[in-house]
């Protein structure tokens, strides 16, 4: 039989399926970007230059890329890096050094991944350093050349730049932005960040050495680009998918799909609030989960579904595992915020609030004891429903566990959206609720 034939001749359905989700998943999960962003070439043109002018022509620099998340920081920095580093002889002199503030959380983890990532561990070995900036100093001072003339370019990338300024006297920012401004060593530093105050957290001393270069980085994405990017990722290859039949009508409900009003609500409601492609991949690949041999193409309840699965609130999920008691007990709390306006309270005034409901309204739950109700109000403090006002007095308060003030981190947004899902939650109970809030 001709290859032709193979290939027109129908597949089973779930072969088809199981085809369709390995290609989409693929290539979700992999999240295929653009070679280079689309409308950022002075931008481009910008950051090309003094990365240029650091590993061609020895001059520091520093430059700040602000932006919100998905427009193209890093993307860009990379297309930047790429050309760069195909340029004669920069390939083999520039150094890089990339450090996340998510990660390095302060300056000795810092220090020790700058120091793996120049492959210095055997040149510092046991010595010692009185502060950070001597430890730094003989890192540079290791890279120079053998005639001690000159020394090798290092690129610093910052991501999460605004986590670096949470460290401690901003020790790294200091050092990093002050051999920035010296001719000793060509350093270049490039920050990424989401904020746009991020200079407002910085001190005096190290806003002074900072050259005060921003590139920013705006959404230029439309909804109509962005429901065709929602076409392309879901998109079927007419040439090279085995089944032609079940590819055209995978195509054209998809073509359907995003038609549909309510789909176009979800999208412009993701659209609206994150314009980053990861999340939409996330809302896509939820969608596609839910393809099956009797459900072959994504309808616009799956998608409704996955966007209400991701967006859902962690705590209200949390509330739906707990037990009546449980329950109560936060209605109690939530009581006492209204009643307190905010203020902390504790559990024995949790516990008289309970007794008051039980003698008043409830014929239905039985009378707890002080013990149990305890136990139920450390299992709400694990899951961190309330959290102790603070935590040192909490621990050198042990013995008196009942009158340790604590505060209530739900709302009544949440609380109400729990009882309502809670399976044969009580009528006294959900009364309570609603009285409690008035």
């Amino acid at each position: 039989m001709s290859k032709w034939k193979l290939k027109d001749s129908p597949m089973p359905i779930g072969e088809c399926i199981s085809q369709v989700q390995t290609l989409l998943r693929e290539r979700l999960c992999h999240q295929q970007l653009p070679q280079r962003p689309e409308g950022v070439d002075s931008q481009h043109k910008h950051l090309m230059e003094l990365l240029k002018r650091t590993a061609v022509h020895g001059e520091s620099n520093s430059v700040l890329i602000i932006g919100p998340r998905g427009t193209g920081k890093t993307l860009l920095l990379r297309c930047v890096l790429a050309e760069l580093l195909a340029e004669e002889d920069v390939d083999k002199t520039l150094l890089q050094v990339h450090l996340n503030g998510l990660l390095q959380t302060d300056d000795r983890i810092a220090l020790k991944e700058i120091t793996r990532q120049l492959s210095l561990e055997n040149v510092v070995g046991d010595q010692v350093f009185g502060s950070f900036a001597e430890n730094l100093a003989f890192l540079l001072e290791a890279l120079k050349k053998g005639d001690r003339s000159s020394s090798r370019p290092v690129l610093f990338i910052l991501d999460e730049f605004d986590l670096f300024a949470h460290h401690k006297n901003q020790t790294l920012l200091y050092n990093l932005l002050d051999v920035s401004q010296s001719a000793q060593t060509p350093v270049a530093v490039v920050g990424l960040t989401c904020r746009l105050d991020v200079l407002e957290l910085l001190e005096k001393r190290v806003k002074s050495r900072f050259s005060h270069r921003q590139i920013h980085l705006l959404p230029s994405l439309s909804f109509s680009q962005y429901l065709q990017a929602v076409q392309d990722q879901l998109h079927l290859p007419d040439t090279t998918f085995p089944d032609t039949t079940f590819c055209y009508d995978w195509n054209a409900s998809l073509k359907a799909l995003c038609e549909d009003k309510s789909v176009e609500a979800v999208l412009l409601r993701h659209f609206n609030s994150t314009k980053d492609f990861r999340s939409l991949h996330r809302l896509l690949m939820a969608s596609l989960c839910r393809v099956s041999v009797n459900n072959p193409t994504i309808k616009p309840a799956d998608l409704l579904d996955a966007s209400r699965l991701l967006s859902a609130d962690a705590m209200t999920n949390v509330l739906h595992g707990l037990s009546i008691l449980e329950l109560c007990l936060v209605i109690a709390m939530k009581h006492l915020n209204d009643i307190y306006d905010g203020e902390p309270f504790n559990l024995q005034m949790v516990y008289n609030e309970f007794k008051r409901f039980l003698q008043r309204k409830s014929n239905s739950l039985y009378n707890f004891e002080l013990p149990v109700v305890m136990k139920a109000f450390e299992h709400l403090q694990q899951l961190e429903v309330v959290r102790p006002v603070d935590a040192a007095a909490a621990v050198a308060a042990r013995a008196q566990r009942e009158y340790q003030l604590v505060r209530l981190m739900l709302d009544h947004s949440q609380i109400m959206e729990a009882l309502q899902k809670y399976p044969q939650c009580p009528t006294d109970v959900k009364q309570w609720a609603a009285s409690a809030f008035g």
